[in-house]
């Protein structure tokens, strides 16, 4: 039985509804709270290196919203993080007041357009008065959905709030990680594990700690950004469901992984034998065979994941694994550069926060013009497209974040967004711009013409040989490469349908033919793995384009194809073969215990 929260739930409860009386007034009347914001960051600012340089005084003299935004528009430059880099690098080194006021606390580091990683600064006053009020309003907002919602144990997958330091010793990591550890005190007793998880290397032994740590207790809520997790936590409870129970019988920390041994020993310092959770675990797999979240986390109230862009493609994979009273809640729109906002409710589209930062926008059809039009924020319309510019209290002024959204529903009188694609998720080797939506809608139906799921799918661009190269990991891994060149030639077909420039290289020859490759079992399990081990990628919020013009990753890819010569790889069918006996085997125990 659960025990209702009333302390968290009236303690966040008073803080979240002043945050949202805030959030409320300010969406009221959009144009004024963005006005008032800008001159708020401009104010803070003049006195800078970047402030000075680009005029902030002169543009904070403008007397309507109109010149503000014109003059603005004239000093500063819509730009990407390489144009900020040598300010970056200044404070980095120990300079004070170059993008604003002092120093940065942190750094969010992310992979960038080059080599180097972004680093993007925070400040105190945006982690405090920004990001602090957005999390407080973020928490009561499940509360408003769930009531019970931290009755039981809460698990949050970020990454590592700290992964270093810079030169003047200014810390670097991930900012997620950073708002989990930010949280009040009386919800962090609600975690069901502690942090020092994120610090273990080794990919596997790291979720494994996870799935064991939280499958022994009463889970309520469970936050990842990437759904993806969702799947890979999945894969390791299927995998090592019967060592959970071993070591949840025992009170022990699988001996068998590489754990660094000070983590081990905090993380073993709270556990205890318990016998009575180990029967349960047990009797749920001789019930159910493959236990789901919705079996050993029945009272779970809440899940929270992104939805939208390529992320919706993994939602299908986990479909009916929860409980189905679940409120399953897009975690919103944001990144390592802006925290855009959150959703409100059960639906797809972010409310954007006036108050707290600057956006502007470019519309689709004129993300190729070098002169286009920027529209305020009041003046989007629903179901258009656009490209957001961001202007933040933490050093980022007119910010390119290169992704595509759509505009839902007013939220009062602001227009909600929601992802579509990265801008860079359009692909052109000879004018066909293919979309990543695209890309996966056609799939999508070839799955469904052709009854052939698949688990992931990804294709890269070829300029050399002017075609695409698509990759194809099948439920079935017995799928031969002739069924797999058949369903590739079915996505093609699909594509031609949908954008009428890919449709006209194709016929033409301009494009050949797609070449069809098909993936290992888990092949993006691997990538991953191999992504983080090798620094190109982080884990808590792993994402990557399923349409890319983009060599290094597609090496890896080619790595984990399956030979096209003819017969699965060995390896494959040994597994597959030994999967199969083994179903047959548990089958015929149960026909058995059922002729008793």
């Amino acid at each position: 039985m659960l025990k209702y929260p009333f302390l968290i739930n009236v303690i966040m409860g008073l803080v979240g509804r002043i945050e949202l009386r805030k959030l409320n007034r300010a969406s009221r009347d959009p144009r004024k709270a963005q006005e008032q914001t800008l001159r708020r960051m401009l104010e803070l600012s003049k006195d800078t290196v970047y402030g000075r340089e680009h005029h902030f005084a002169e543009i904070l003299d403008c007397k309507t919203d109109t010149e503000l935004y014109a003059r603005y528009q004239q000093y500063v430059h819509k730009q990407d993080y390489e144009k900020l880099r040598p300010y970056v690098n200044r404070t980095k080194e120990g300079a004070a007041d170059i993008l604003f006021p002092g120093h940065p606390v942190m750094y969010a580091t992310t992979s960038g357009t080059t080599a180097e990683p972004k680093w993007i600064p925070i400040t105190k006053h945006y982690l405090k008065r920004i990001y602090g009020k957005m999390t407080r309003l973020w928490i009561y907002n499940f509360i408003r959905h769930r009531q019970m919602v931290f009755a039981g144990k809460v698990v949050i997958i970020v990454g590592k709030a700290e992964e270093g330091r810079a030169l003047d010793g200014t810390v670097f990591g991930s900012v997620s990680g950073l708002t989990r550890k930010d949280v009040p005190g009386f919800i962090k007793k609600h975690y069901a594990f502690s942090s020092i998880v994120y610090d273990i290397p080794d990919y596997n032994a790291r979720y494994y700690a996870i799935m064991r740590l939280s499958i022994e207790q009463d889970v309520t809520m469970l936050v990842t950004a990437n759904p993806s997790t969702i799947v890979e936590m999945q894969h390791n409870a299927i995998e090592y469901y019967d060592k959970y129970i071993e070591d949840i019988e025992n009170g022990t920390l699988n001996r068998e992984l590489d754990i660094p041994d000070y983590i081990r020993e905090e993380l073993e310092r709270d556990l205890r034998p318990n016998p009575k959770r180990a029967a349960e675990l047990r009797r749920l797999k001789e019930e159910f065979y493959t236990p789901l979240p919705r079996h050993y986390w029945p009272n779970l109230q809440t899940l929270s994941t992104w939805k939208c862009g390529n992320t919706k493609v993994y939602l299908d994979k986990f479909h009916g694994s929860f409980p189905d009273d679940i409120c399953h809640q897009e975690i919103g729109y944001f990144s390592s550069e802006c925290r855009f906002g959150f959703v409100m409710d059960e639906g797809i589209n972010t409310t954007l926060f006036p108050h707290f930062h600057y956006y502007e926008f470019i519309a689709e059809e004129d993300l190729d013009n070098p002169n286009p039009r920027f529209y305020q924020l009041y003046e989007l319309e629903q179901g258009k497209r656009y490209s957001p510019i961001v202007t933040t209290y933490a050093g980022l002024y007119r910010y390119d974040v290169s992704d595509l959204v759509e505009v839902g529903p007013k939220y009062f009188g602001t227009p909600t967004i929601h992802m579509v694609q990265k801008v860079n998720g359009i692909v052109s080797i000879t004018g066909e711009k293919l979309q990543e939506n695209q890309f996966m809608s056609s799939v999508q139906k070839a799955e469904e013409a052709l009854q052939m799921p698949t688990k992931f799918s990804i294709a890269f661009a070829d300029v050399e040989k002017s075609t695409y190269h698509f990759y194809f990991e099948f439920a079935n891994q017995m799928t031969s490469q002739a069924d797999a060149e058949k369903f590739a030639a079915l996505v093609d077909t699909e594509l031609k349908k949908m954008n009428i420039e890919y449709e006209a290289k194709r016929d033409s020859l301009r494009l050949k033919q797609p070449i069809t490759h098909r993936l290992r079992r888990n092949a993006f399990d691997q990538f991953k793995q191999a992504s983080i081990a090798d620094g190109t990628g982080r884990d808590g919020q792993f994402k990557v384009n399923l349409l890319l013009q983009d060599e290094k990753r597609h090496q890896k890819f080619k790595q984990l194809a399956i030979d096209a010569k003819g017969a699965v790889d060995k390896a494959i069918n040994e597994l597959e073969k030994t999967h199969i006996a083994r179903k047959i085997a548990r089958q015929e125990k149960r026909n058995n215990k059922h002729n008793k």
